[in-house]
């Protein structure tokens, strides 16, 4: 059970870092606002990839 709750939060990080870079492209102008939020998109990103890494290589004990 703990482990979906994990991947659940995987998978917000990951669609919270593709919010943020669809703002970045799109909408925002300032050059410091697109590189912090690029920057916090990308340590989403990777936070998401390493808990997913965990959720698929670690098998739950049935």
């Amino acid at each position: 059970m703990d482990k979906m709750w994990i991947s659940f939060g995987s998978m917000g990080s990951m669609f919270l870092a593709m919010l943020f870079m669809f703002f970045v492209k799109t909408k925002f102008k300032n050059a410091f606002l697109k590189f912090i939020f690029g920057l916090i998109a990308y340590i989403l990103l990777f936070i998401g990839f390493i808990t997913m890494i965990y959720i698929i290589f670690n098998p739950t004990k049935a």
